[in-house]
This record gives structure tokens, C-alpha cells and sequence, in this order.
């Protein structure tokens, strides 16, 4: 039981550490104006109030990730299998969030045309960085 709770540990760390990297990722996006090159208004400040959140949700997307990899034999592909999970928190943004919580619509087309790339690109890098974190923090165990 405690590995059990050690490796949900470890996905949560993973998952919030690999939300620090999108979130870098996503405000780097704006500042140097790549996303406003696509006609995509996605240029967050860089705040604690902005940053906050964004960690803690990392984690909790990576507990998701603790399904895929909590079995013993399923111990191996942690960056593809972070890859896949990536779609999880991508779907709940595009699908449930955009349209839900924000008045930008479906998919956030408001925000421009390319909204659902950047959402893709910025969470594939946090579902890379979990798969890559989880498998340093845990080691060979």
C-alpha cells in the first residue's frame, strides 16, 4: 500500500512540475508574440495569481496519469503514456471549459482560429513532462 501511495505522490509531483513547464511554455507563447503571429489571443501575464492554479490543476491532471502507470507491468512508456493523458485536460479546456467558464465559445474560437493548436501544443508538453518527471521521480523501484 504505501508504494501504491508513494507512485500517486509521485504523479501529483510530476503532474505539478510539468504544469510549471506549460505554463512557462504558454506565457513565453505570448511574450515574444507567436501566438498573436497566428491570430490567437493568448498572451497571459506572469503572475502568481495566473501561475497558481495552473500548478495545482497540473497535479491533479497528473493523478489521472497515476491510472496508467499504477499497475506494476504497466511501468514502462511513462513519456507516451504522459503524451496520451495529455488529452485529457486538452478535452476539458476545448469542451467544457472554454464554452462553460469563459465567453470565448466551443474550442475557444474566440480567442482566434488556432485557439485548439496552442491548447493541443501547451498541454502536450505538460503530458511530456509528467511522463518524463514521474519516471525520474520514481526511478527504478
Amino acid at each position: 500500500m504505501q508504494r501504491t501511495s508513494a507512485l500517486l505522490a509521485v504523479c501529483f509531483c510530476a503532474g505539478l512540475i510539468a504544469a510549471l513547464f506549460n505554463s512557462l511554455a504558454a506565457w513565453l507563447g505570448g511574450a515574444w508574440g507567436i501566438a498573436s503571429l497566428a491570430g490567437v489571443s493568448l498572451a497571459p501575464e506572469f503572475t502568481k495569481a495566473w501561475l497558481y492554479p495552473r500548478l495545482v490543476w497540473g497535479g491533479i491532471w497528473g493523478l489521472t496519469y497515476f491510472i496508467s502507470v499504477r499497475p506494476l507491468r504497466q511501468r514502462c512508456h511513462w513519456v507516451r503514456k504522459g503524451l496520451w493523458f495529455s488529452l485529457l485536460p486538452t478535452t476539458a479546456q476545448l469542451f467544457f471549459i472554454f464554452p462553460q467558464s469563459t465567453p470565448y465559445g466551443m474550442l475557444g474560437l474566440g480567442l482566434g482560429a488556432l485557439t485548439p493548436v496552442f491548447v493541443i501544443f501547451y498541454n502536450l508538453i505538460w503530458g511530456f513532462f509528467t511522463g518524463v518527471f514521474a519516471r525520474l521521480l520514481w526511478g527504478r523501484g
